[in-house]
């Protein structure tokens, strides 16, 4: 089934330009969003994942706009606290249920669900998805998640995908009145 939202970014339906304007929040999934879903294991069994710098100029920039980042994520490992704190951004990790993380911070910065925006690839990430007003899949996300998903990026996780999403969002200020 084809969501109303299909299209690519170079035709962006006015109703997807209403709701990327009406952005007062971005929620992230980390493995497969701020990386391309891989891991590296060393001998001691340390993991690390590759990154793109690009996704932190992205995010400075919505930051510049008052838009706030934050990692919602189901993994444990402290490399996405590390990676957070880099980039400057509120990390939930090991979280259980991302919707009640989504909401409990929707209460506390006074943003309602449909004025959030969640970035997501796999099965976890679903219940977020169709919880906020614009659920954004990466372009090599599940076939789950490209269908429920209003927008579909034309990047993959960790090779852009957050700097695609966040340029955006804080593109769709030029045109907020």
């Amino acid at each position: 089934m084809s969501s109303p939202h299909d299209q690519s970014l170079g035709t962006i339906s006015p109703e997807l330009q209403d709701l990327l304007r009406s952005v007062r929040l971005v929620l992230l999934d980390f493995d497969g969003v701020l990386t391309d879903n891989r891991v590296i294991v060393s001998e001691s069994g340390e993991e690390s994942v590759v990154c793109s710098r690009a996704d932190g100029i992205g995010i400075a920039r919505l930051r510049s706009h008052g838009v706030p980042c934050c990692v919602v994520s189901s993994e444990e490992n402290a490399v996405v606290e590390r990676r957070c704190e880099k980039l400057g951004v509120r990390c939930f990790r090991g979280v259980k249920s991302k919707v009640e993380v989504a909401a409990a911070l929707g209460a506390e910065l006074g943003v309602p669900p449909e004025e959030m925006l969640f970035v997501g690839n796999d099965v976890n990430d679903l219940d977020l998805l169709e919880f906020v007003g614009l659920g954004v899949a990466v372009a090599d996300a599940v076939p789950e998640v490209l269908q429920v998903a209003g927008l579909v990026l034309e990047s993959r996780g960790g090779f852009g995908a957050v700097r695609e999403i966040c340029d955006l969002v804080a593109g769709a200020f030029t045109d907020r009145s």
